[in-house]
């Protein structure tokens, strides 16, 4: 209990100067512009739409299905309006809670100690954490990471009865009904979620049946392997079910994304698909490790295509999957130096001549009372089913990002991170103690300690560095401007309009459009900030441009249309809201914003219309 209070008091201090933090980045569509937030939108509308409120079913949805996040937005909203503050609380004490979850399960793992501690604090401070916890948006990994660990927990104690499924006590039924709901939860916060199946099953092989590699093959031998492999097989019929009642609800249909989100899903080569889709999962393992380099945005071209093998990063793709052999080589097979050996001898625990500290690994035995106040000891897993566990839950819930199975609509997302992190935590964690476990001399084991306490400081540093920059828009963009020019420039470009310095503002949008030019949403913004400003033959140059980028962009031929109405060019001016009132809006991204734009061009015809005395037209 201790070390779950210490880890939940440091997110806590760490992320408190999140609490007076605008809103940023995607939080203005998701929640400002967000009609299912408001009070006479009727809430069943959340069950419909996806998670920008756009109708799930609708061509142009993202296909994000998250109704309890949304849910936990409108009611942000029906205490606070649209004050930042409440939505940040919400997301710091979710944050909160999840590493006090992550703690308790580290304990169970790790027997408590010093260790235990240092994976909570490890989770606590982590800096790839910020955007899932400052971001208002991220509220959707953390809510799903919650119910995750909720799901896991209430597994473990159910299978801690030890009962096949046949025979289970009514408090045992509970415990699992209990752990498939939050598994449930946990996908409709987030459609990751879902993996916590996978991972239950895992932890219930290694973990609590402390299975080696070598006895699954034994597995189906053995009677009592039926009641194993029920639960499992119960997991997988669940998830399975989750799944296919997903993909019917959002019409049967993939999302569709631009070229710009997932540069690579549109290479038409295979070779430049395969080469980059193999190295971002190495480039986010890196950004775990070494988090110096963070960015609210990884799209467009913030990570180039590798379109040949000569490419310097495939050397990084090659290291990182050897490593991630080697560690499931070492977890299955043992060869870590073997933990819950332990044995009871005489009542009394022996550790096979180790020291019998709760540190150590060697001597992992957990000291229970059964409710009667007879005492228990648990064996606690060995190190190499501690590793094949933690690789399990740092690897599935990131395989829905991979383009594995279908593409996604980003290239890196840090937020996509949150529940991996929870296995990088651990994995790491696992290597402090082994290798504390493996040297003799105290200077060399105080030196581990050292390094392990020097690691928590440099991630909480650069955790508070972090959320300082998430404070605004402004320091935020400007954040990422080594990362993702192109983005970075436009959104700052925005920014700056809004405080009204118009030259600071138009450097921008020109910055952004040197590194990428032909981002229609650019050009627009620049044509606006020029008709603003009365220079409307530049204006509409840039909306012209914009126009041949995106032939759908319904806003530029709006304010065209009224531009050459301006200037007396009544013909073309008609076209051009004629053309605009024929765009239809499928597979946009903001149907709304589609149809306010083509309302105002029909508008702005009939106006135009009524002048030229045609009273009764049909359009």
């Amino acid at each position: 209990m201790i070390a779950e209070l210490l880890s939940g008091a440091v997110t806590v201090v760490l992320y408190l100067n999140t609490l007076g933090a605008d809103f940023c980045y995607d939080d203005s569509r998701a929640i400002k512009t967000n009609q299912d937030l408001l009070a006479e939108t009727p809430w069943t509308n959340i069950l419909y739409d996806d998670f920008w409120g756009t109708l799930l079913t609708h061509s142009g949805s993202h296909k994000s299905y998250r109704p309890l996040c949304t849910l936990s937005f409108r009611l942000n909203y029906a205490l606070g309006a649209l004050d930042p503050w409440g939505y940040h609380l919400v997301n710091v004490v979710l944050h909160c809670a999840v590493t006090g979850l992550f703690t308790h399960l580290c304990c169970s793992l790790l027997g408590g100690g010093r260790w235990t501690l240092m994976a909570g604090m490890l989770f606590a401070s982590h800096p790839v954490h910020t955007e899932a916890v400052a971001g208002v948006v991220g509220r959707a990994d953390v809510g799903a990471a919650l119910f995750f660990l909720l799901s896991l927990l209430c597994y473990e104690r159910h299978c801690a009865l030890g009962l096949p499924l046949a025979q289970l006590s009514l408090r045992s039924w509970a415990w699992f009904l209990g752990s498939l709901a939050c598994a449930t939860c946990s996908m409709l916060w987030k459609e990751q979620g879902v993996t916590v199946l996978a991972v239950s099953a895992v932890y219930d092989v290694f973990i609590l049946q402390h299975l080696k590699i070598r006895q699954l093959f034994l597995l189906l031998h053995k009677r009592k392997s039926t009641y194993l492999l029920g639960r499992v097989g119960f997991l997988a019929a669940w998830g399975a079910l989750l799944l296919g009642a997903r993909l019917y609800w959002m019409g049967n249909k993939p999302p569709s994304f631009s070229n710009s989100d997932n540069p690579a899903a549109d290479s038409p080569s295979l070779l430049a698909r395969t080469l980059t889709f193999l190295y971002l999962p190495a480039a986010n393992v890196w950004l775990l490790l070494c988090p110096n380099m963070l960015s609210f945005d990884w799209s467009m071209d913030a990570v180039p295509l590798l379109e040949n093998t000569v490419d310097l990063r495939n050397l990084h793709t090659l290291a990182f999957y050897t490593m991630l052999l080697f560690l499931a080589w070492t977890g299955l097979r043992g060869l870590v130096e073997a933990g819950g050996r332990a044995h009871v001898a005489n009542g009394k625990p022996n550790a096979n001549g180790h020291d019998c500290h709760s540190d150590v690994v060697s001597a992992s035995l957990k000291n229970t009372t059964n409710g009667t106040g007879s005492h228990q000891y648990h064996f606690l897993p060995g190190s190499e089913n501690i590793v094949a566990f933690s690789l399990s839950l740092l690897a599935i819930p990131f395989l829905p990002a991979t383009n594995l199975f279908f593409y996604v609509g980003f290239v890196i997302a840090e937020r996509v991170l949150y529940i991996p992190s929870m296995g990088f935590c651990l994995l790491v964690t696992v290597a402090m103690r082994s290798l504390y476990i493996r040297l003799r001399g105290r200077l060399s084991k105080a030196l581990v300690l050292y390094c392990s306490a020097s690691l928590l400081v440099l991630y909480g540093v650069k955790t508070m560095l972090r959320n300082h920059e998430w404070q605004t828009e402004e320091m935020l963009y400007k954040s990422g401007i080594s990362v993702n020019p192109a983005k970075a420039w436009g959104n700052l470009g925005n920014v700056l309009k809004n405080q009204g310095k118009v030259m600071e503002a138009e450097k921008a949008y020109r910055n952004a459009l040197y590194y990428r030019r032909n981002m229609a949403d650019m050009l627009y913004n620049l044509g606006l900030l020029l008709q603003e400003n009365g220079r409307s033959t530049e204006a509409l140059h840039y909306y012209k441009l914009a126009i041949g980028s995106r032939p759908t962009l319904a806003s530029a031929y709006l304010n065209t249309g009224i531009i050459l109405m301006t200037e007396g060019h009544l013909e073309e001016a008609k076209r051009t809201f004629l053309t605009c009132a024929d765009i239809p809006d499928e597979n946009l991204k903001d149907p709304h914003a589609h149809r306010s734009s083509v309302t105002s061009c029909l508008y702005n015809l009939g106006k135009l219309l009524h002048e030229q005395g045609h009273q009764e037209v049909n359009i």
